[in-house]
């Protein structure tokens, strides 16, 4: 009977170690900017747009602007602010880029800023990472990677709102 005990405790223990989540935190420091947790979503094969999204520090004395990012998986890759104004969803780019100011950190997420992959050479695959160079006008450029993690329904829903993409480029 204790061996049985025993047993069904170490598996009970393999069995909790497994069930840690997946897609762990990754983040990138060069200076003074530290990019925390860059990921993506997957998207069906033919469609020409994606997503990036990531938590960008600036532990500097200075405020810096996030200008630009680019990958060889995408044409084109474009800074977007999402907002809701009287029940309509706009997204525009962010023709002069994000501004970061010094001590604070700013969020690329859903509904919000985030990054516009356009013109995808391919699908974004679960579990694959994409390449990515992040620039700035007062601090380094940075290479980070973008997991693509699994849609698990952690965003919120859009509701049956118009979306207004004035202003962008396919």
């Amino acid at each position: 009977m204790k061996r049985t005990t025993r047993l069904a405790g170490t598996l009970l223990l393999a069995c909790s170690a497994l069930m840690t989540t997946p897609a762990l935190a990754h983040e990138y420091t060069q200076g003074e900017v530290t990019i925390a947790h860059p990921w993506s979503r997957p998207t069906p094969p033919g469609t020409p747009m994606g997503v990036g999204y990531m938590a960008i520090t600036n532990n500097g004395t200075s405020d810096i602007r996030f200008t630009s990012a680019m990958t060889p998986r995408a044409k084109r890759v474009s800074i977007h602010e999402s907002r809701m104004t009287d029940g309509v969803m706009s997204m525009r780019p962010l023709e002069n880029g994000l501004m970061i100011p010094a001590g604070e950190t700013v969020e690329l997420e859903p509904h919000s800023y985030h990054l516009m992959l356009e013109k995808l050479k391919g699908p974004l695959k679960e579990g694959e990472s994409i390449p990515l160079t992040v620039t700035f006008e007062g601090a380094e450029n940075m290479d980070v990677e973008l997991n693509v993690q699994p849609l698990d329904g952690t965003s919120k829903p859009m509701k049956k709102e118009t979306m207004d993409m004035h202003g962008h480029q396919s």
